[in-house]
């Protein structure tokens, strides 16, 4: 790619996750070129411009209005990074999308499986490009992961069982992802939705029906939960979330199967695998991590096929809603629609 004309890109949103990915970006300008941003925040901006002045650079200029931002620099773009709040996802993804612009869309990719079904829709009227940026579904690892288990080289697919935990109820304390309106949901579908995602991925199939128990532990949203599902083929999981323990943040995820047990994390950082006749688990070696943006150019080139496009986000929004539903009912099963 580098002998190529820099991407042109706008990030949308410029919180602190938005602004660990410019940093990251800004080692990237052979390859990439943020023309604009857009933020409502002037707190947020400055702490944006002030990246961009540490590093000797001018800082980009700043729409906060995503409707005049397409309006005025629509045509000389060509990506979208979109990092905002959960419930904007859908409807400033479609306006990107419509604008004629690829996007890569951080997690979660929607608050249910009807705005996921409309960002298919979307993405396929515009022949444009949408990217999910999870970590986990972007990594070598969990692509590695996935290319065994459809090999049947692990034999046949038995069970998973997920869990992840984090100090995430005390640290997130009156910030917005504690509002549900704003959010959709708890620890379970900010941080834990990448163990809903990755599972999904590595699962390749939907669930046909989940139990599920959530407990906000005195605060707005859940920070407590388990839930166990059934897919389509009989295979079984289970998936728990704790987000009030001490401060911390990690996971595991465990591949039962006939002839192996794989071993990872929800955000793909490593693979182990125990294969039959042998007493301890090996490193699965992969190419390191080019990082979500890196990635995303490399699909936008041609490069690698979409490692994590919104059918992925439909399936992880389809196992969300039977989730609350269930849980709304102190654990009744539901059907998943999809």
């Amino acid at each position: 790619m580098s002998n190529t004309e820099p991407v042109r890109a706008t990030i949308v949103g410029c919180g602190g996750m938005a602004r660990h990915h410019i940093r990251q970006m800004l080692q990237q300008q052979d390859t990439t070129r943020i023309d604009v941003v857009c933020e409502p925040s002037p707190e947020a901006y400055a702490a944006t411009a002030e990246i961009y002045e540490m590093a000797g650079l001018e800082p980009p200029p700043n729409e906060p209005d995503l409707g005049r931002l397409l309006d005025v620099y629509g045509a000389a773009l060509d990506a979208a990074f979109i990092i905002t709040p959960h419930v904007y996802h859908h409807d400033q993804t479609v306006a990107c999308l419509e604008a004629g612009i690829d996007v890569l869309l951080e997690k979660p990719m929607v608050m249910n499986a009807g705005e996921a079904r409309s960002l298919i829709e979307t993405r396929d009227r515009t022949g444009k490009l949408l990217v999910v940026a999870f970590p986990g579904s972007m990594s070598p690892q969990i692509r590695k992961a996935v290319e065994m288990l459809r090999s049947d080289e692990l034999g046949k697919l038995l069970s998973v069982s997920a869990t992840v935990w984090q100090g995430w109820g005390p640290g997130t304390a009156g910030k917005w992802r504690q509002d549900p309106a704003i959010s959709g949901g708890g620890f379970l579908f900010d941080t834990g939705a990448h163990m809903l995602n990755t599972v999904s991925d590595l699962v390749g199939e939907d669930f046909c029906e989940v139990a599920a128990w959530m407990d906000n532990y005195g605060r707005p949203v859940d920070t407590l939960s388990a839930a166990m599902g059934r897919l389509g083929s009989g295979v079984m999981v289970t998936l728990h979330g704790c987000g009030e323990t001490i401060p911390s943040c990690a996971s595991g995820v465990w591949v039962f199967c006939t002839d192996a047990i794989l071993y990872t994390d929800i955000w793909g950082g490593w693979l182990k695998i125990q294969r039959r006749g042998r007493k301890r688990f090996r490193t699965v070696k992969v190419p390191a991590s080019l990082g979500v943006w890196e990635q995303f150019l490399a699909v936008r080139a041609g490069e690698i096929p979409n490692p994590c496009p919104p059918e992925v986000g439909l399936r992880m929004a389809g196992l969300w809603d039977a989730i609350k539903a269930s849980a709304a009912q102190n654990g009744v099963p539901v059907r998943c629609t999809g």
